[in-house]
């Protein structure tokens, strides 16, 4: 039985890519324009940051935590099953409902937040892991791009396949730490209703998104 090593196995001098280098630019210029798209994990790593340093680190390690298992899943040929049009309505449906549950909750909390954010500090690290799993759009870049990337980097075995992992995830987490530092060192400057604000349009955001995977799941189905 072939293992995760036999299909990705080192090449030999004479197949040899050359430099991994420029795959693993393209891989930051790539990461980067995802990443940096406006999104519920930006929102959350924006909500969260405004009330929490670090927060963004821990959004982006929840982020991880999910996309690692799904790199190695893509590399093993996961992609194909994701294609299928009825994976792609499922995912739209459950995670439409998910994100507007939790755009949600960011209307019931903007007040806490904006007098302490106890509440919205908590659980940063799962809140990455679900607005991720939650996204059907982040499995549609799997199926694709991601697949693209993943199948160029296993030119160079499990080296490349690794490198590519730990580029992508580093420019989730330098961008995420970015949004929530950003926050966090402005929020002197932010008035009450301008905190509100924040909250409600990161909630907006969230629970837009939700209905606009809701809709698309359902007319796949339909």
């Amino acid at each position: 039985m072939n293992t995760f090593d036999d299909c990705y196995s080192k090449p030999t001098d004479m197949e040899s890519p050359g430099s991994l280098l420029p795959l693993l630019l393209t891989v930051t210029a790539i990461s980067l324009t995802g990443v940096m798209a406006p999104g519920p994990v930006t929102a959350i790593a924006i909500t969260k940051g405004a009330v929490r340093r670090e927060a963004g680190a821990l959004v982006a390690l929840g982020h991880g935590m999910v996309e690692v298992p799904m790199i190695a899943l893509v590399a093993l040929g996961f992609a194909s099953v994701m294609a299928v049009p009825g994976v792609k309505a499922t995912v739209g449906l459950l995670g439409g409902a998910v994100l507007v549950w939790m755009g949600a909750g960011l209307f019931r909390t903007k007040t806490e937040a904006v007098e302490g954010g106890a509440d919205v500090t908590r659980g940063c690290l799962l809140a990455g892991l679900t607005t991720t799993v939650a996204n059907p759009y982040w499995f549609v870049w799997w199926a694709t791009v991601g697949a693209t990337l993943i199948a160029g980097a296993s030119a160079w075995g499990l080296v490349g396949v690794a490198a590519f992992t730990l580029t992508h995830w580093l420019c989730d987490l330098g961008w995420l730490s970015f949004l929530s530092w950003s926050a966090f060192t402005s929020r002197r400057f932010w008035t009450p209703a301008f905190h509100k604000g924040v909250f409600i349009a990161c909630g907006t955001v969230m629970a837009g998104f939700g209905i606009y995977f809701i809709v698309t799941g359902a007319r796949v189905l339909l």
